[in-house]
This record gives C-alpha cells, sequence and structure tokens, in this order.
C-alpha cells in the first residue's frame, strides 16, 4: 500500500469514528445505508418543505385502506437531514391518519437514538414534513 492509500483509509475511518458518536450506531449505520429515499412516482400523498436552514425535505406516502403502505423521502439537505427523513418515513409506514399525526420530532430523534444538537432541528423538519404530507392526503380523500 502507498502513503496516499494509507493516508485514504485513516482519513476513512477518522470520519466513519466522527459519525458513529454523532449519530450513534443507528444513525451511523441508515446515513452509510439509506433506506426509503427517492421520489416516489405516483404518491396518494407528498409534501415539499424548507426549513430555516435552507434544507427542503420532501415525503411522499401511499395509502391502502386508509393505512400508509409505503413512504420515502427526498432532501437536498446534510447528512442529518437524509437520517431524519429515512427514518421519518420509516416510522409513518403502517399508520392510519390519526397515529400518522403523532409522528413528532422527538419520536424521530428517539428513534435515531442521537443527533448532535445542532441538527436537532432536522428531525423536526422530518416529522413537520410527515404532517403537511398527511394534510395532502386528507385534502385529496375528502375533496
Amino acid at each position: 500500500m502507498s502513503n496516499l492509500d494509507d493516508f485514504i483509509d485513516n482519513l476513512q475511518e477518522q470520519i466513519f469514528d466522527e459519525a458513529r458518536q454523532a449519530y450513534g450506531e443507528k444513525g451511523f449505520h441508515r446515513w452509510r445505508n439509506p433506506r426509503y429515499h427517492g421520489r416516489m412516482t405516483d404518491p396518494d400523498a407528498r409534501s415539499r418543505l424548507t426549513g430555516s436552514c435552507g434544507d427542503t425535505m420532501e415525503i411522499y406516502l401511499k395509502f391502502q385502506n386508509d393505512r400508509v403502505t409505503d413512504a420515502s423521502y427526498f432532501t437536498d439537505g446534510c447528512a442529518s437531514s437524509g437520517i431524519c427523513g429515512s427514518f421519518a418515513s420509516e416510522l409513518a409506514i403502517g399508520r392510519d391518519p390519526d397515529s400518522l399525526a403523532e409522528i413528532s420530532g422527538d419520536a424521530v430523534l428517539e428513534t435515531i437514538g442521537r443527533l448532535p444538537r445542532e441538527d436537532r432541528h432536522c428531525a423536526d423538519l422530518a416529522a413537520e414534513a410527515v404532517g403537511a404530507a398527511l394534510h395532502d392526503y386528507m385534502k385529496r380523500r375528502f375533496k
């Protein structure tokens, strides 16, 4: 191995160690292996919100028998936004509208386990995007 290869390997390990400390093991794993990421074609509900930090969070929901059967997210934001969008999407699956409305930033944070204090607003943004998608669903359903 060359000195450059050694440097790169050490730098990668340092980045991973810092991410594990910042996000915990669950958050780190989701950062490395995102789930529910991507824009959904033909969703039953969708939302797009921009947070105070400038990150945009999109949430897509698919319903069957008044329950979320599929959910996904898309963000142009930081790693914390991606992690939060992924866990918020996961929390939405299987829920009916009443329990979907209970998804909060605190619930997203609790599911992740840890997030840097300065990034906790990302959990609120993801939860608010779920709520806005629910609003879109209810508006469509009761037209």
